[in-house]
């Protein structure tokens, strides 16, 4: 099949690229011309516009946009609202908010554009490997593009969530879920650090270990296993944590949905906590520990 792929990023540029080696056909643009340029060499049609990839496509067309959620996507979409016919397929295949993707399918469709959200887990390893993605939409319109899903996805690693906006709300939710895991490595891990068995153990090789048969065993695990054998003590890095959006949106959606997701809810907030190297709450509470039980504080020079 031939795809146009909007955004060469992490993302978008490997998703081209194993496209490319299942045998489609890939045409390709980015604001960065140096990244069209390389991906031009592997076979794909490079161009300099969303017009003239839409010129470069045969009807009906399937336009794939991988670009952070938000406004580039809002404005690339309104774009191509402009210049698709009816019957030609927009797909967003970034971290979007379920509820937009309503809102967006609802206006294409007065247009008679058809419209895809799908949610990617995998990486930068889902070139190698393959990718897990998670579909909404109308259900003809998965079937038709289903070769592409097969190409890019992991084995059995794609599937037909539901309506639209039901790939980025699974996808939200997957986030959510990975917010929760990590933290409980982190603390986990830095739980381990502060006893006096930290001396005798690697993280390296614990991470490893518990990834043999182990009820905790997973991907996050091997991707930790390889961070500490690049930095053992993690020394060379800041403990600063952003978040993309996912996290955010999951705990909105529990509780609008009065559902108890405390794990996820704690998570997110420790994230926040990370960017701040001293908060006034925690100088609230060292001044009340002080009031009431003459404990000492911290002064600062």
């Amino acid at each position: 099949m031939q795809v146009g792929m909007i955004g060469l990023g992490r993302m978008g540029m490997n998703m081209s690229r194993r496209l490319l080696q299942k045998g489609h056909s890939v045409v390709a643009f980015d604001l960065d011309e140096e990244k069209v340029k390389e991906i031009a060499k592997e076979w794909a049609t490079g161009v300099n516009s969303i017009e003239e990839l839409v010129k470069n496509l045969i009807p009906p067309r399937i336009i794939w946009i991988m670009l952070p959620a938000g406004k580039p996507v809002e404005e690339t979409i309104s774009l191509l609202s402009h210049l698709l016919p009816p019957e030609d397929i927009i797909i967003d295949g970034g971290n979007s908010y379920y509820k937009d993707d309503i809102r967006r399918a609802r206006e294409l469709k007065e247009k008679g554009i058809r419209y895809i959200d799908i949610g990617i887990s995998g990486g930068i390893c889902g070139l190698e490997s393959g990718y897990c993605l998670m579909a909404g939409g109308e259900k003809e319109d998965f079937n038709y593009i289903e070769p592409l899903l097969e190409a890019l996805s992991a084995e059995e690693g794609y599937m037909y969530c539901g309506p639209t906006g039901a790939g980025h709300f699974v996808k939200m939710v997957h986030n959510g879920i990975e917010y929760a895991m990590m933290e409980a490595y982190g603390e986990g891990f830095e739980l381990i650090k502060s006893s006096p068995y930290s001396k005798h153990l690697q993280f390296e090789k614990l991470a490893h270990l518990w990834n043999q048969g182990s009820v905790i065993r997973s991907w996050l695990l091997e991707l930790l296993e390889l961070a500490f054998k690049k930095d053992p003590e993690l020394s060379t890095i800041e403990g600063y944590v952003e978040d993309s959006g996912e996290g955010r949106w999951t705990v909105k959606e529990a509780i609008e949905n009065g559902v108890s997701t405390p794990a996820i809810a704690i998570s997110l907030f420790k994230r926040f906590r990370s960017r701040q190297k001293e908060t006034f709450s925690d100088k609230v509470l060292a001044a009340l520990r002080r009031e009431f039980g003459g404990h000492p504080v911290k002064e600062k020079p």
